[in-house]
């Protein structure tokens, strides 16, 4: 499947936490992705909204803002800890990928 063809079956434009449009993978009606079934279901080919969660500038900006996430993410708080340096090049990952905002090329 191409990027046209995902982006159109899965994903929507949201506005996210500083007012621009992103890319987001759509979710079920209880907000959970539409990939998740008792664990991600396409993990080994996940798009970059999951590679870098929860590494996203609105989760980490505050430890209210890491806890409430962590409250609906069973991932967070558990498994291997990263660096400041590799959360700042997840960051970068998110900011600098061309599919992610809106007027960018596909």
């Amino acid at each position: 499947m191409d990027n046209i063809s995902f982006i159109d079956t899965y994903c929507r434009w949201v506005i996210d936490w500083q007012g621009k449009e992103v890319l987001s993978l759509k979710e079920k009606s209880n907000k959970d992705c539409i990939f998740w079934d008792s664990g991600c279901m396409i993990y080994s080919a996940r798009p970059l909204q999951c590679v870098t969660f929860p590494f996203w500038e609105n989760v980490i900006s505050s430890a209210y803002n890491w806890k409430t996430a962590a409250s609906g993410c069973p991932g967070i708080n558990t498994g291997e800890l990263h660096s400041g340096t590799e959360i700042g090049q997840y960051l970068e990952l998110r900011t600098s990928e061309p599919i992610v905002y809106r007027g960018s090329e596909l």
